[in-house]
């Protein structure tokens, strides 16, 4: 079954560009320069987000490859990656396991849901930055820097992609008929990420941070929402903001329900960066979250 979206059209919500930049390089202690634009398009990244994703393995087979690619250049764009390939995959399962009453819309939403993500992936590769939403920016502007954590550039797209983008798929495969079924089906993508919680805090540790295991306390709201402690409310929040896309017969609401999907995303975003805004704590807690080995070997790269 092939499945194709692409809402890549300009809309209301459209960034503002100049104000995020500024936002940006005062984050970074420094006033916002030209070379916060990204450079030149990558051709391996662009070979492997230029078209829609077609199906679930298609979706999940691309994202692995891009989290390998992003971890052999030790691009940190490739932590959050590692996260939702790994999500994808597991509810592909599910899907193919008949767990859910809708199979076959859980499968349009999964698709539709991580094609938001390779349309933002490639709006700021090829440096389309006016179409790309607020929180992406400051997701894949911080992950570019690396002056961060490695859980914060993981949570900064997680963030943009369940606060921002979830309610945009499902608005997108639609949220009716047979509501309840399909709110049933939403809320059982929960226990998939409930049963990944070890799993993937644990690949992100061999992975990109030997130490993440041991900075609870240290990262507070950050573990919680690594730890997909917080997602529960997040993906309520993006059904209920789905249906009032979808019921809206006025413009002028669905316009305000994706600015408020912007604003809020957006500002939770920087709420995330609020841990390392302070150099000395962010050199701190950098040290405990490389643990005590902060080599990086690229060769045991497993794919997923």
């Amino acid at each position: 079954m092939t499945y194709r979206f692409d809402v890549m059209s300009p809309s209301p919500d459209a960034p503002r560009t100049h104000l995020r930049r500024a936002l940006v390089g005062l984050r970074r202690g420094r006033p916002p320069d030209p070379s916060d634009s990204p450079s030149d398009p990558d051709p391996a990244v662009l070979d492997l987000v230029a078209d829609p994703f077609e199906s679930v393995d298609d979706a999940h087979g691309r994202l692995s490859a891009l989290e390998r690619l992003f971890y052999e250049r030790d691009d940190r764009r490739g932590p959050f990656l590692a996260i939702y390939s790994r999500v994808t995959r597991e509810v592909g399962r599910e899907i193919e396991a008949d767990s859910f009453a809708d199979p076959a819309w859980v499968e349009s939403y999964l698709v539709a849901f991580a094609d938001l993500y390779r349309q933002a992936l490639f709006r700021f590769e090829t440096g389309d930055i006016e179409a790309l939403a607020d929180p992406w920016q400051v997701a894949f502007e911080s992950a570019r820097a690396g002056d961060n954590l490695v859980a914060q550039d993981a949570v900064l797209g997680i963030n943009a992609h369940v606060n921002y983008d979830l309610a945009l798929a499902l608005a997108t495969v639609g949220v009716s008929p047979s509501r309840e079924d399909k709110y049933a089906d939403h809320c059982a993508v929960n226990a998939v990420l409930r049963r990944l919680v070890d799993e993937v805090q644990d690949r992100l540790a061999d992975r990109y941070a030997p130490g993440l295991s041991d900075v609870d306390e240290s990262l507070g709201r950050l573990d919680e929402a690594l730890s997909f402690l917080a997602l529960a409310e997040g993906r309520d929040a993006a059904w209920w903001a789905a249906v009032a896309l979808s019921d809206s017969r006025f413009g002028v609401r669905r316009t305000a329900a994706r600015w408020f999907l912007r604003v809020s995303s957006t500002g939770t975003a920087y709420l995330l960066l609020g841990p390392t805004v302070s150099r000395r704590l962010r050199d701190t807690l950098r040290e405990v979250e490389r643990g005590h080995d902060s080599t990086h070997d690229p060769g045991h790269a497993d794919g997923d």
